[in-house]
């Protein structure tokens, strides 16, 4: 019996809704793994710098024991950091984790739903991108100012979308509120405001699209313009009035200042070294990329040959086998090649196994980097591609290239900051190789093919790469950490972290020493790559946890040490206490470089501090491997 079409219809209404009941079901489980994947390592390493430094600074916030330059440089961010230590299981480091870990939670599952809902990115390509994203998080999530910066971004970006596609122009207003918040999120957000060129580029090609007159483009992109001007104008004066009844704008005027003449001893703050730096890892990255082109054009070639010979010589066409085995046998020759052009770029080292070592992905990401703007750009000129694409597609661009301006990190910046650029760069990818093969131009017939192995190789060492860097990197001043199989009894804060048996080792000793003298709440000067200690021994600072950093200039210390009351406990990293003790021998029996004893021995704030405690009287109490601490 025949089956009618009714029955067809429902049969496939049935399938499509099977189909829609198993994506959602699939979402479901992405946006799950997503929430929970970035807390993953919470309670993983013992970082000596940036980690409790920051955190103490949440703990500690206001002038009295911060730098007015951290202070209002990062304003908001030390806020809202403020707020979460009051939270509950916020008085320990695995506390804090879980908390500014939940950032990345927040962008990884926010960058997959706008990607899926208004982008129409599939499910899978999304998830990957949002893993791929998070699992280049290098940054320890600490650094609330950075991850608070990249939550504004991406909500700048997606108010951004909305407004302009879909005309609604309060979205434009809380997209300017977004980057208005941003510069007191972080001062060298600035920057950010060039987004306002993708308000004007849609305003044109939309207006084009559609034949608006020349007078209607104008106005229409003025329009646009005030209102993301009203909500960026408005964000300011929300912040300045609160910081001008709470601090004084004397006060904060005065640690913007120090932020710009902080280059007069860090250059590599200096806006043109930002720049320099990026264009010179983007040029160094393009040797890789002649290579794997000329392999393309060989490719090219190679497929172009083959398809001439299947479709023009008579004596192939005439035989179906012998054309299909020719195709076939491309195809399998070609994948190999883009095999053995992986084994290649391993065995050049374009990429370490290493997953401690940001060597492991810094060169394929930068290439990704590269992939993404250059996919872009693609998007933005072609002819068939839809405004919107063209938007979110310039946006993308800015993103990359702006998540990294304002930071003396180079392209890393960038590649913590992926939440939009990795699901939208694999959904481009997948189309690509989707697409049909063979583009025919007349008497030329080009394949595609080639590229597309190619693309696909990349793209799979580029996961393989990323998502076991994820798994196994966790920072530690500047590395990865390797050992995580001890941990500290006698430190409340430190509760449940692994660290390796050294660094355990050190802290058990001087919490023991700081426990057992009440030295807990007493403020401390640290000095040497130790700022973190402040938190880890719950010591506020007397002026700065950080002192030594290039960008606290000695005659700023030397009006903090001036001003100091009492007598606060110092607390020195190991090499410096030998200095203080032994001069240059201390150094040279600590088997350091000469150019790190030539570092110390012309430290001038280290002087300062030097005159501070012979004035004063102090004298070292307790010594490990690690610090030394005088009273």
């Amino acid at each position: 019996m025949r089956e009618t079409g009714k029955t067809k219809e429902a049969a496939k209404a049935g399938d499509r809704r099977g189909i829609k009941e198993r994506e959602k079901a699939a979402g479901i489980i992405f946006i799950i793994i997503l929430a929970f994947y970035p807390l993953r390592h919470i309670t993983w390493g013992l970082d000596l710098w940036d980690t409790g430094y920051n955190y103490a600074n949440f703990q500690y916030m206001g002038l009295e024991h911060m730098d007015s330059m951290w202070l209002f440089s990062t304003y908001f961010a030390n806020v809202l950091g403020n707020l979460l230590t009051k939270l509950p299981f916020a008085d320990g480091l695995a506390g804090m984790n879980f908390y500014t870990g939940l950032f990345v939670s927040f962008l990884a599952v926010a960058g997959y739903v706008f990607c899926t809902k208004k982008l129409g990115v599939s499910p899978l390509m999304a998830f990957l991108g949002e893993m791929v994203a998070v699992s280049l998080c290098w940054c320890p999530t600490a650094l609330l100012y950075n991850y608070l910066t990249y939550v504004l971004f991406l909500a700048c970006v997606c108010f951004l979308y909305e407004g302009l596609t879909g005309q609604k122009r309060g979205y434009l207003a809380a997209a300017g509120i977004c980057l208005g918040t941003n510069v007191f999120v972080r001062f060298s957000n600035l920057p950010e405001a060039a987004m306002i060129l993708a308000v004007w580029a849609y305003a044109v090609i939309d207006g084009r699209e559609k034949g608006q007159k020349k007078q209607q483009i104008i106005r229409r992109t003025a329009l646009d313009t005030l209102w993301c001007f009203l909500g960026y104008v408005a964000s300011l004066a929300v912040f300045l009035g609160y910081i001008h009844v709470r601090y004084g704008l004397d006060a904060y005027t005065e640690g913007i200042r120090r932020l710009f003449a902080m280059t007069d001893n860090a250059a590599d703050y200096k806006a043109s070294s930002m720049i320099m730096g990026l264009v010179t890892i983007y040029t160094e990255n393009l040797y890789w990329v002649v290579r794997i082109g000329m392999i393309a054009a060989v490719g090219l070639i190679f497929f172009g040959m083959l398809h001439f010979s299947t479709e023009r010589l008579d004596i192939i066409k005439r035989n179906p086998r012998l054309s299909s085995f020719l195709k076939a046998s491309g195809r399998v020759l070609w994948a190999l090649a883009a095999a053995a052009m992986l084994g290649w770029l391993y065995y050049r080292g374009f990429c370490s196994l290493q997953f401690y070592s940001y060597d492991s992905i810094l060169r394929p990401g930068v290439l990704f980097l590269m992939l993404a703007m250059f996919i872009g750009a693609v998007r933005i000129f072609h002819r068939s591609c839809s405004p919107r694409e063209k938007l979110i597609s310039g946006m993308l661009i800015l993103m990359v290239l702006l998540t990294s301006i304002g930071s003396n990190n180079g392209v890393y910046p960038s590649l913590n900051n992926l939440f939009l650029a990795a699901p939208y760069t694999f959904w481009q990818c997948g189309r690509f190789i989707k697409s049909h093969s063979v583009i025919r131009r007349k008497q030329l017939v080009i394949s595609t093919e080639p590229l597309k192995w190619l693309l696909g190789a990349f793209l799979a060492m580029f996961l393989f790469q990323t998502l076991l860097f994820g798994v196994c990197f966790v920072f530690a001043e500047a590395t990865g950490v390797r050992d995580v199989s001890a941990r500290v009894d006698n430190n409340e804060v430190l509760r449940g972290i692994r660290m390796s048996p050294e660094r355990a080792e050190w802290m058990s000793s001087v919490t023991s020493y700081v426990q057992e003298n009440g030295l807990q709440g007493r403020e401390v000067i640290l000095y040497g790559q130790i700022p973190a200690l402040s938190y880890y021994l719950q010591m506020p600072s007397a002026f700065n946890p950080w002192p030594d950093l290039r960008s606290y200039g000695a005659e700023v210390m030397k009006q903090a040490l001036s001003e100091v009351e009492g007598r606060p406990v110092i607390i020195m990293e190991r090499e410096y206490a030998g200095y203080i003790e032994e001069g240059n021998q201390g150094l040279v029996d600590l088997g350091l470089t000469e150019k790190r004893i030539g570092e110390i021995e012309g430290d001038e704030k280290l002087e300062l501090l030097m005159e501070y405690m012979e004035e004063n009287g102090y004298q070292r109490t307790f010594s490990n491997e690690k610090f030394s601490i005088w009273e």
